[in-house]
Parts: structure tokens; C-alpha cells; sequence
């Protein structure tokens, strides 16, 4: 199989590790992969230390990008744009809880995707209101790497992501951990500082699914997240983490749960990370997205 991966991406976030995951499955299993990204992205550089096809994006680039392949994987918006100009089959990645343009021009693109990978089931619902048939929707979870089994015994501190996205509850985490009296750990390398962290706290306004609460599931670490998009579907509240809503009050006291509690924290952390092994790890994501290649090409 011969698939072109389109991502825009200038960030490594969730979406291009996500990408890069996959491209890096592809080719471990013999397959041939090609991808489009601007140049020296951290996913550009990435592919080519793998030595991973890798040209830099552009409308000029996709006409030669295409050449041989079978189908392309767009991996976000700017993808999906320049993915339905060519004459290839195209699958989208929808990886965000965002409503759907109701627009002309919105409504035409998303009838020419051939098939949509949707990250969770709460973003699979959005592309069905959108209009989205759910025969061209599949839900392929995110995975993550799942190494040696981690240690779950003593544990300090909270960790959150340090954002610059407005949406992403940086504020509401700086009054609650004040209310809680616990100091935060902000972090834009969630894999390092989660290892032995006592807590990880992901505060959203919307959210596809939650990659980095699955990083932290994997680390062995106890999870607090918001109630909100497809986060409920991996923070089973009270069985794999803690469930709150978003206000400071509510967070600061599932932050003392977790924190006060370490027979809480180890059951939470051990049944999280039992749950990444068996559901969400990068070889299951890689084998349930070279399914959906496989319907599409035939």
C-alpha cells in the first residue's frame, strides 16, 4: 500500500504525534508512506531522520506527491483543503470538537472526503450533525506508546500542560491549585515530567479525545479532566480518573482527592494504565487505520 500523509502542522502537538506515530507504523510494516509537511516542522525533521519521502508542503509539491499513490490521509483543516484538489481517494483525520462550517464551501469539502477517521465517538456525533453519513465515519482512537510498567508508588506534585490556547483552562488550574494550596508544575514535555508526577490535571473548554491524558495514563499517572467532548470516553470518573467540571472550586477538590489519598491515586493509575494497554496503544491505532485503508481501496 502506498498512502501520501498531508499535515500543516508547524507544532509538534497531539495531531502530529498522532502522525507521526502512524507514519512510522506504515512503514515498520512495509508499506510505503510519503508525507507533506512544512518544511523543518519538528514532523518534517522527524520524517527525515527516519528517512521517511518527506517534501515541503505546497499546492506545486501535491501535484508530484501524488504520483503512484493509492489514497491520501489528510491530518488536519489545510490538508483536507489541499487533499480534495487532487483525484485521489481522501481520508480525513477529525481530531477536534469544534462544530462544522455550515457553509457552501464547507458542505463541498466535506462531501469530497472519501472517508473520515474521527477520534473519538463525541467527534463522530459532530460530523454526523454536520451532515457527514455515518457509513463514511470510523472511530480510531488516539494511541500512545506504552513502555515498562510504571512505577505507581510514591508520587508528588501537579503537572498540567502549559498552553498558550486560550480554551485550554490555564487560568481556571492557576486558581484552583491556589484554592488547594498545591504549587503546579506547568509542563510542554508532558512524557518526562509525568514519571513520577503525583496528579495531571487537564482542564479544556472543548476537547476531540485527550492524547496527553492518555500519555499520562500510560506513565502511571492519576488523572483529572474535564467533563467535557471525548474526554469522558477514556477518564471513566472514579474507575480511571477523576471527572470535574470546570470550575476552580471543583477542581481544586478532585486535585486534594488524588493528592490526599495515595490508595485512590494507585487504583486510579493502575486501572488507567491497564485500560492504555489493552485499548489505546500506537500498534492498535496503526492496525485499525490500515483497516479503514484497506475498505476504502476496495
Amino acid at each position: 500500500m502506498f498512502i501520501l500523509h498531508i499535515d500543516s502542522g508547524r507544532e509538534m502537538r497531539g495531531g502530529q504525534w498522532q502522525a507521526w506515530y502512524l507514519l512510522r507504523g506504515l512503514a515498520q510494516a512495509g508499506h510505503r508512506v510519503r508525507l507533506l509537511a512544512p518544511r523543518n516542522s519538528p514532523l518534517y525533521k522527524a520524517a527525515l531522520e527516519l528517512q521517511i519521502d518527506v517534501r515541503p508542503l505546497g499546492l506545486g509539491a501535491l501535484i508530484s506527491a501524488c504520483e503512484g499513490v493509492q489514497l491520501i490521509h489528510a491530518h488536519d483543516a489545510r490538508a483536507h483543503t489541499l487533499a480534495i484538489l487532487t483525484s485521489k481517494p481522501v481520508i480525513v483525520s477529525r481530531r477536534v470538537a469544534f462544530p462544522v462550517g455550515r457553509g457552501f464551501a464547507s458542505r463541498w469539502k466535506y462531501r469530497r472526503a472519501r472517508h473520515f477517521i474521527a477520534v473519538s465517538k463525541h467527534v463522530a456525533e459532530g460530523l454526523v450533525e454536520a451532515g457527514v453519513d455515518r457509513e463514511r465515519i470510523t472511530v480510531v482512537y488516539d494511541g500512545v506508546p506504552v513502555g515498562a510498567t510504571p512505577d505507581f508508588g510514591t508520587r508528588k506534585g501537579l503537572v498540567t500542560l502549559d498552553s498558550d490556547d486560550p480554551g485550554k483552562g490555564k487560568k481556571v488550574v492557576i486558581d484552583a491549585a491556589a484554592l488547594a494550596g498545591i504549587p503546579v508544575h506547568f509542563t510542554r514535555n508532558p512524557v518526562s515530567d509525568l514519571a513520577d508526577a503525583g496528579v495531571f490535571v487537564y482542564i479544556t473548554e472543548l476537547e476531540g479525545l485527550g492524547s496527553a491524558a492518555l500519555l499520562a495514563m500510560a506513565a502511571g499517572t492519576p488523572v483529572v479532566a474535564s467533563r467535557v467532548g471525548g474526554l469522558p470516553e477514556i477518564v471513566k470518573d472514579g474507575v480511571t480518573g477523576l471527572l470535574t467540571s470546570n470550575d476552580p472550586h471543583d477542581v481544586a477538590d478532585a486535585m486534594r482527592r488524588v493528592l490526599g489519598d495515595p490508595e485512590l491515586a494507585r487504583r486510579l493509575a493502575s486501572q488507567a494504565r491497564a485500560m492504555v494497554e489493552r485499548e489505546f496503544s500506537v500498534d492498535q491505532m496503526v492496525e485499525q487505520t490500515l483497516r479503514v485503508y484497506e475498505r476504502v481501496l476496495t
